[in-house]
């Protein structure tokens, strides 16, 4: 098969498309042939050096597809059938190996492309928010990075569970979409100091910046607060004044999705699909996709990323 492989250590513009084994199916996976992946900021940190891959994972990059099963292996699946795929690596190829647990149906009505577009997004942002910060019905929820992939997503999933939504962003075109998909404050960080803001008002805060931010998301903070790290945009030592924080008997946890054993992913993907894809059925959350590329455009695909000039998602086609 054909797969994008990378032939320079730590240079994402080293990415090829190469020729590369079929992936042998382990017990309880089956195979899909890829139709579209989705692009994550995490593809440029592994390309970087910076986001190791797990032991016994692809090292080819991609984190989501859609496509078809096309080998059931040793599962109860079906071949032809559908289905979006939550991936600890190789999706950026023509056929992955995917655990039966990270099999997800594709939405009725979604392409290819989109299904590929929500399956990272939709697994981070409930696994966080709703599983484990508990966003509650008229909560005040923080997000950074609105535009972005995860931003997008988190944005409409928060509108429809009828929270108030603030989000920063670095441009007046960026907050404009964010504002076209619900965001009710909108704060340039470039601007305004958003802990100034939403001082002592957040009560979910989704935070992809890190150490650069914690004093602040934390002046942010309501009482009670919840604060998920999941991405350290913003470097990964910071100072916490653990007394601010006392005060507001607040809570700071910092996931990552792709590490997780099978067991846990399955579980993610399973809530995820029981409370989250109503809402894309719906139409109450839909894709954000800025474009797609194919799949041999790899590195300029992730160039765009490390550029920031994309609003929502990218995706690779196959």
């Amino acid at each position: 098969m054909q797969a994008i492989v990378q032939t320079e250590e730590k240079v994402t513009a080293s990415l090829e498309l190469q020729e590369v084994p079929v992936p042998a199916l382990k017990p309880g996976e089956v195979l899909v042939e890829v139709k579209a992946a989705g692009v994550n900021r995490a593809d440029l940190l592994q390309t970087q050096g910076n986001y190791p891959v797990p032991a016994g994972a692809s090292e080819i990059l991609g984190l989501e597809c859609a496509g078809v099963i096309v080998d059931a292996g040793d599962t109860g699946q079906t071949v032809g059938q559908e289905v979006a795929c939550l991936l600890t690596g190789g999706g950026y190829a023509e056929y992955v190996a995917v655990p039966e647990g990270q099999l997800m149906p594709i939405p009725e009505g979604y392409s290819f492309v989109e299904a590929a577009s929500i399956v990272e997004v939709a697994c981070t942002v409930w696994s966080n928010i709703g599983m484990l910060a508990g966003l509650q019905k008229e909560d005040t929820f923080l997000i950074h990075g609105g535009a972005g992939g995860i931003g997008t997503f988190a944005i409409q999933m928060g509108k429809a569970l009828g929270v108030t939504v603030a989000v920063t962003a670095g441009s007046t075109e960026k907050l404009k979409t964010c504002k076209n998909l619900g965001a009710d404050i909108l704060i340039n960080y470039k601007e305004e100091d958003f802990a100034e803001v939403l001082k002592n008002k957040a009560d979910v805060i989704l935070d992809i910046i890190g150490a650069k931010y914690l004093s602040q998301n934390v002046k942010a903070m309501a009482k009670d607060a919840h604060m998920v790290v999941i991405g350290m945009q913003g470097g990964v030592k910071g100072e916490l004044n653990l007394g601010h924080l006392l005060a507001k008997r607040g809570t700071i946890s910092a996931t990552a999705l792709r590490g997780r054993d099978e067991a846990d992913k399955a579980r993610i993907v399973s809530s995820t699909v029981e409370n989250i894809w109503p809402l894309l059925q719906s139409k109450e959350i839909t894709p954000h996709i800025d474009h797609t590329l194919p799949l041999a455009e790899a590195a300029a695909a992730l160039q765009k990323i490390q550029d920031g000039t994309i609003t929502g998602k990218l995706v690779l086609t196959v």
